[in-house]
């Protein structure tokens, strides 16, 4: 996962886009890890900073994570991004 500060002038508030590479799996279970991120990422959003951008990006393993393993990977790599942020803006 990354996160970076945003300086164009698009869209308020956060952004999250997502990469789910070929390794993944076909483009079944590409679209189904995506569509699952993207449900996990839509309550956590809000806690996000306004001007931030961020982009998940889907190992292998996410593919035969349950629900709650794949929101606690997300909620660690969240915190870990949020943290770098931090640092690099100081």
């Amino acid at each position: 996962m990354h996160m970076t500060t945003r300086t164009d002038p698009g869209p308020e508030g956060p952004v999250v886009g997502f990469v789910v590479s070929k390794a993944v799996g076909n483009a079944v279970v590409r679209n189904r890890t995506k569509r699952r991120l993207r449900g996990l990422m839509a309550s956590r959003i809000s806690g996000l900073p306004g001007d931030c951008a961020v982009v998940v990006r889907a190992l292998g393993p996410a593919v035969s994570v349950d629900s709650a393993g794949l929101a606690a990977d997300l909620d660690g790599a969240l915190a870990t991004a949020q943290r770098r942020l931090v640092a690099r803006t100081r």
